[in-house]
């Protein structure tokens, strides 16, 4: 036997030995992967002072269904080493305060006192650094207990749900700085979560067109969680998301996510140039509903239109219409948890005027069918901006520090 034969029999007999040790590795990392996927999840609730655990704690959807309030969810990343976007966040829950404050304060403020009327309107002047000083507060007293109480391959789901004291409201003329830690109950909801990977076959969303657009869409409030049940009963089954439209064809976006399609481009036919053209070279774009058309400002759709900034990739505001299914090549949602996540099927009733039907039964459907998984494109947004999320990880260390 010679040396190239001592060699590939060496060289092979040491690759064939680390193929094995990892498979072994990855094996056990996936069981219990799976494992912690299966077993309930731990939650926590820091309260009004008062921590409570896993057997005291509803579910998120119950807790946000009996508490009035803005909220924001996010999630931890990185094996729970950072928060997700942490900052663009507060400022979003700070944003929500305020807009609730002016536009509906009966969505922003609860009471102990029945005699106590809300005012039709209370515009809080509100300090973001004073919100994230009582959101971390609160962290400090819950995330530790949580981090410890998670097994491996799980982050954690934070959800933080702000409420306006109308007694403390009612007691100040005016509204201070220091006032303000008074008047807003802050409340931390935490589980563990385990975020479904990307790109893999079958993990795909399964959407249908079913309501109509939210009120006070530029806020995030809790009352929704609510609202948004009445929709249930026309849910297909393995249907994973509701869309909103006010008209059966333009649609807005999901009930917990914002939704996005690449399409092709319109061409005019007499002069062969793309209709809405920016002077870009390539021949599809990326749709989405504008703020003003009533839609949730979602912290990762605005993440979504940075890259597409960014990569030169061209985007349209513009609430993507079923009457132009044809062209639609991809298309994938957005939210705090599951980031960006490619979509199989849309399910759409064949007519609008559904008032009459009682469930899905009772509705005739049309789809549109996306073939191969996530497209070139929703895998490239996705890629930057999980890099955006490195970038911008905020370190569990500085919630402890603030």
């Amino acid at each position: 036997m010679g040396n190239r034969d001592l060699d590939r029999l060496f060289f092979g007999g040491k690759v064939k030995s680390i193929v094995i040790l990892w498979t072994s590795i990855w094996f056990e990392f996936s069981s219990r992967c799976l494992k912690a996927k299966q077993m309930s999840s731990s939650r926590l609730l820091f309260s009004n002072g008062i921590l409570s655990c896993t057997l005291d704690v509803p579910p998120v959807k119950v807790f946000l269904e009996t508490h009035p309030g803005a909220y924001t969810t996010s999630r931890t990343h990185n094996n729970a080493l950072c928060l997700l976007f942490w900052e663009r966040h507060m400022k979003r829950l700070s944003e929500s305060i305020q807009v609730l404050s002016s536009l509906a304060p009966q969505l922003l403020f609860k009471s102990n006192n029945s005699a106590i009327r809300l005012p039709s309107s209370a515009t809080l002047p509100v300090w973001q650094p004073t919100v994230e000083m009582l959101v971390n507060d609160s962290m400090c007293k819950v995330l530790p207990i949580a981090l410890k109480e998670r097994n491996d391959c799980e982050e954690l789901a934070i959800t933080i749900l702000a409420s306006g004291n109308l007694e403390e409201l009612n007691a100040c003329e005016t509204v201070s700085e220091e006032r303000m830690r008074k008047i807003l109950d802050v409340h931390v909801h935490i589980e563990t979560y385990v975020p479904p990977k990307f790109g893999i076959w079958g993990n795909g969303a399964q959407l249908a067109v079913v309501g109509k657009g939210r009120h006070v869409p530029a806020a995030k409030y809790s009352a929704w969680v609510r609202i948004r049940k009445t929709l249930e009963k026309f849910r297909p089954p393995s249907v994973t998301e509701l869309l909103l439209s006010n008209d059966g064809d333009h649609i807005l976006e999901g009930c917990v996510t914002n939704f996005f399609v690449v399409c092709c481009k319109v061409w005019d036919s007499d002069d062969g140039k793309a209709l809405d053209d920016y002077g870009n070279k390539y021949p599809f774009e990326v749709q989405t509903a504008p703020i003003s058309d009533g839609v949730l400002p979602g912290t990762i759709r605005q993440l979504v239109l940075e890259v597409c900034r960014s990569e030169g990739i061209p985007f349209r505001e513009v609430a993507p219409s079923w009457s132009e299914h044809e062209i639609w090549e991809e298309a994938f949602i957005t939210s705090s948890l599951r980031v960006l996540q490619h979509v199989d099927n849309i399910q759409v009733p064949r007519e609008w005027q559904f008032a009459h039907c009682k469930t899905w039964k009772d509705m005739s459907w049309t789809n549109k069918q996306f073939q191969g998984g996530p497209g070139v494109i929703t895998s490239l947004i996705q890629e930057k901006i999980m890099e955006k999320a490195i970038l911008e990880g905020y370190p569990i260390s500085k919630v402890y520090a603030s």
